[in-house]
């Protein structure tokens, strides 16, 4: 059954392709269920615009005549909505992707979607944390927290992720069985990827203290990780401790749970480490992602070749 909202100006033939489109990103591509419910949204808000655009519900036969007319007029409008270049070219990312199966399928030519050009936008470099900071940050958490064993929690989650460099979702994923924690975890991260995650003993140590404080019950089909009140923790407990943790000592806003990943990644490489083993250590698609999360730039790359290379 389709989940294609009802409500809009969607014919059900186009309905029922953008379902059978996210269908093939869930089972075909692997795309998480974050990534298939924004391009849900982002597609049908364009098939809508289009409906209302001409006045009418537009079948396949006629998506499959949009003109550059009709692009620009949806991007006109979705800027004057507040949509910032940054969302906006996420969501032509989502119709050109869409609109590239669909003609595809259809044996149409989508040229006047996929011309369509981005808006140009400053990528934002991850900010990561001093190893200092993170350090003092971590202490500072530790102090916080209203209950000790709430304390010993928050840092154990911190630490995994600067130390094992998860993502909170991974983190917070992590179930009774995954404890006490092995040498290497196996972890399932965006798109179903998997990657072999090696544990430092500080990790251990910080979750098996937290294990031993927990009054809840260890069970091996429950979260690891539990709210006051017994039930999995959500990532906002987590994000609202590194708020408070950074106002304490003066951080930027920019020290957020995800920045101690960056760290992780940032301070491998300044250690000497090479970046397509922390790609592989943060299950990251791209190397220039990984780039992207240990702000490298070109000097710093030189560096890392010059002082590698055999031939330097």
């Amino acid at each position: 059954m389709s989940d294609i909202p009802d409500t809009l100006a969607i014919s059900p033939a186009a309905r029922d392709a953008l379902q059978t489109w996210l269908d093939h990103q869930r089972a075909l591509k692997g795309a998480a269920e974050n990534t298939l419910t924004a391009y849900r949204g982002d597609v049908t808000e364009f098939l809508a615009f289009i409906s209302v655009h001409h006045g009418q519900t537009q079948g396949l036969g006629a998506l499959a005549k949009i003109t550059v007319s009709d692009m620009r007029a949806w991007m006109a409008q979705t800027r004057n909505a507040d949509v910032g270049s940054r969302s906006l070219a996420r969501k032509l990312s989502a119709v050109k992707a869409f609109y590239r199966w669909l003609a595809e399928r259809e044996g149409f030519e989508p040229t006047a979607v996929l011309a369509t050009r981005s808006p140009k936008f400053t990528k934002k470099l991850p900010r990561p944390l001093a190893i200092d900071a993170a350090r003092e940050l971590i202490d500072c958490v530790e102090t916080q927290g209203r209950d000790p064993w709430v304390a010993s929690r928050d840092v154990a989650v911190l630490t995994l992720l600067w130390g094992c460099g998860l993502r909170i979702s991974e983190a917070l994923g992590l179930t009774g069985a995954d404890a006490p924690l092995p040498d290497v975890l196996r972890i399932t991260g965006k798109g179903g990827k998997e990657r072999v995650v090696p544990v430092l003993p500080a990790a251990r140590n910080a979750v098996d203290a937290y294990l031993r404080a927990c009054p809840h019950p260890h069970q091996s089909n429950e979260p690891l990780f539990r709210g006051v009140r017994g039930g999995g923790l959500s990532a906002g407990v987590i994000q609202k401790v590194m708020a408070n943790a950074r106002m304490q000592l003066g951080l930027p806003a920019s020290a957020t749970p995800h920045a101690m990943r960056h760290s992780f990644a940032t301070h491998l490489l300044d250690a000497g480490g090479d970046l397509r083993a922390i790609q592989e250590l943060l299950g990251h698609a791209s190397l220039s992602t990984t780039q992207a999360y240990t702000a490298v730039d070109t000097v710093r790359l030189m560096e890392v070749y010059n002082r590698a290379h055999p031939r330097a």
